[in-house]
């Protein structure tokens, strides 16, 4: 069996649709229909269901699937290990971060290692708005600096390095917009803005939940797949969108009031990266971004985690 055809047949049987499928493996739709095609012939049966609108597994698709699945893990972790033994500090380190703040944070860490480590090649960029977990996946990143929690089996993470405080971005003409500050209860009176793409209900709850403390529903607002549309829309009047403290000043523009939420649970920020796959360049990046965080300059408004 080849190796593509089953990366193929896994990630199809994970996304359930051909062309994030081929997104992911960077191929065409065309190729990834011929990848499955093919390894249906080899196995003699069909392992998906498609239809115009749905792509579904078979019975045969999802006991092939619960069979493979771990040992393709296993294989894909050992030779990730064994190429990081055999680099040390060579090769090259993809480092992600989700926001501007982060993203100074991980550039100051990624010169320190770069000053340490002339030998390692440090790339770094911001990651996807819209699905935190599929470039880590892909090999595209190898470790994140992002918001947490991340409670995803096949994905380690660190301990929670910095954290700042979480407000709601409104239209300057709104009600709401000449008060100091709101508490979770006051969003009832909103249509809070969701973030479309792969996000886990964990963190779907945490970033725009539908009901308040005390059980009121929290009306829904418009689906976005980038912050610079969701404050377009909040500037309109279309909705509310809960945020980072640091939105405020990174993000600051016309028609929009940013109030900070006494009772709302603070944002969290530490590194992700592939179970199992963790090196001595991530390690080195990860002391240094640590080290970073709990120095004396850092903003009033982004504090070191105190445990």
């Amino acid at each position: 069996m080849e190796r593509d055809e089953l990366e193929c047949f896994l990630i199809l049987a994970d996304e359930l649709h051909f062309g994030r499928t081929a997104a992911r493996m960077r191929l065409s739709r065309a190729r990834v229909s011929q990848l499955i095609q093919r390894l249906e012939r080899r196995l003699g049966a069909p392992l998906f269901e498609r239809t115009s609108r749905t792509v579904v597994l078979t019975d045969l698709g999802a006991r092939f699937r619960e069979d493979v699945e771990p040992h393709h893990r296993a294989i894909e972790q050992a030779l990730a290990r064994t190429a990081a033994a055999a680099r040390g500090f060579g090769g090259t380190l993809r480092v992600g971060f989700s926001a501007p703040l982060t993203g100074e944070t991980a550039m100051r860490a990624v010169d320190a290692l770069r000053a340490d480590h002339p030998e390692l090649a440090v790339e770094i960029c911001e990651m996807s708005f819209t699905d935190p977990f599929a470039q880590l996946r892909d090999r595209y990143y190898d470790v994140l600096l992002m918001e947490l929690p991340v409670r995803e089996d096949d994905l380690a993470k660190g301990p929670t390095l910095l954290t700042e405080g979480r407000m709601v971005a409104v239209a300057a003409d709104h009600p709401f917009a000449a008060r100091p500050w709101l508490t979770m209860e006051d969003l009832a009176d909103v249509h809070l803005i969701e973030t479309d793409g792969d996000v886990p209900d964990y963190r779907r709850t945490l970033q725009t939940p539908r009901l308040t403390p005390s059980g009121r529903p929290i009306p829904a607002g418009p689906v976005v797949t980038s912050l610079q549309e969701a404050l377009m829309l909040v500037a309109a009047g279309k909705g509310a969108m809960l945020t980072a403290a640091h939105t405020a000043t990174y993000h600051a523009r016309p028609g929009v009031v940013h109030l900070p939420i006494l009772d709302a649970e603070p944002v969290r920020y530490g590194l992700v990266w592939r179970a199992g796959e963790s090196t001595a360049a991530v390690d080195a990046f990860a002391g240094l971004v640590a080290a970073d965080a709990s120095s004396a300059s850092r903003s009033a408004s982004l504090v070191p985690a105190s445990g």
